[in-house]
């Protein structure tokens, strides 16, 4: 089965160039936070936004950072609840240390665009990590999974509940341990794919966690790119509304990683492919308008727009190894 989508340019300038950057969407207004554009250097802490209207042609505003805002990070993961974006951890400085802030999540009122650190109540908290994912049920939790503290990678799933600021570890996600995998909530589950172990990319699993049963189940298909996607890490997992129910898109990623690391790039996919919930089957997604490079450490979030919900995309790492500072709208 084939999905049609159209791709929509939305901006492309020297500010926005990076990698392993968020991207957050509230209220139509996209927010790209940290990222690198020299391998293993965080570029800024400043807040970047591309503000959609239907009627306009998209605008780019960068707010240089304030005093109290986060320190400047790559591989930081972020979700939202309402009008407020959250972030945990991240990587800092030319070492890449994951920054240890003792479990706290950042929050940015998107009303204000100001931050402040909240400092978990709870004596446990997940260990600081890079290339984590993350998620919310958009009314009191964020979820907190996987990614790559100092040594190693993590295959562990935190909640964190915004009203009373405590942490609780939740069943560990099946083997093998991994960073630069995805995590998206829908209805009470969350559903995890993709990812590096240290050796290879994994695929061929939709990992499905039950937020009531506190247990995992996992889903398995044919990695071949015919009877779904190809294994591929640092790519994306968005819900969206396709026609009346919700699928899980992913598109682009890295399928081989670089001899460097994460000073190189290996070999970036432009595919995109929708799962649909409902019915359990996967469709390739075939698209028209311009066609954004392939690329692996970008983000990518729903975004609606004119009652339609799509999927903002941009920044990442091209396959010549060049980032990436084009953001564009990809509408089903």
């Amino acid at each position: 089965m084939t999905l049609s989508a159209k791709w929509t340019p939305l901006a492309s300038t020297s500010p926005l160039q990076r990698s392993s950057h968020t991207l957050t969407t509230i209220n139509s207004t996209l927010y790209i936070f940290g990222g690198e554009l020299k391998p293993r250097e965080p570029r800024d802490n400043d807040l970047h936004k591309i503000s959609l209207d239907a009627t306009n042609t998209p605008s780019v505003n960068s707010i240089p950072a304030s005093n109290n805002a986060p320190t400047p990070r790559v591989g930081a993961a972020t979700t939202k609840i309402g009008n407020t974006m959250y972030m945990f951890s991240g990587r800092g400085g030319v070492a890449m240390a994951p920054i240890d802030e003792g479990g706290a999540v950042w929050a940015l009122d998107s009303s204000s665009d100001s931050w402040s650190k909240i400092q978990p109540s709870s004596g446990e908290v997940p260990e600081a990590r890079s290339y984590h994912c993350a998620a919310s049920d958009d009314k009191d939790f964020l979820y907190l999974h996987a990614g790559c503290p100092e040594k190693g990678r993590l295959s562990d799933l935190w909640s964190f509940s915004v009203s009373s600021k405590k942490w609780k570890q939740l069943a560990s996600a099946p083997d093998p341990p991994r960073g630069g995998t995805s995590i998206a909530f829908v209805e009470g589950k969350l559903y995890r794919m993709n990812g590096f172990d240290g050796k290879m990319e994994q695929g061929g699993k939709l990992d499905v966690y039950d937020i009531a049963k506190d247990s995992w189940s996992t889903i398995e298909f044919a990695a071949d790119g015919k009877g779904g996607p190809g294994a591929r890490s640092v790519a994306a997992l968005v819900p969206v509304r396709i026609g009346g129910g919700v699928s899980l898109v992913t598109l682009f990623g890295e399928s081989d990683p670089s001899s460097l690391g994460h000073q190189g790039a290996g070999k970036m996919l432009s595919d995109i492919w929708a799962y649909e919930i409902g019915k359990g089957v996967w469709s390739q997604v075939e698209t028209s308008g311009g066609q954004p490079d392939a690329r692996g450490w970008f983000d990518a979030d729903v975004v609606t727009v004119d009652g339609k919900e799509g999927i903002a995309v941009g920044g990442g790492l091209g396959e010549s190894n060049e980032r990436l500072g084009d953001f564009w709208l990809l509408s089903f």
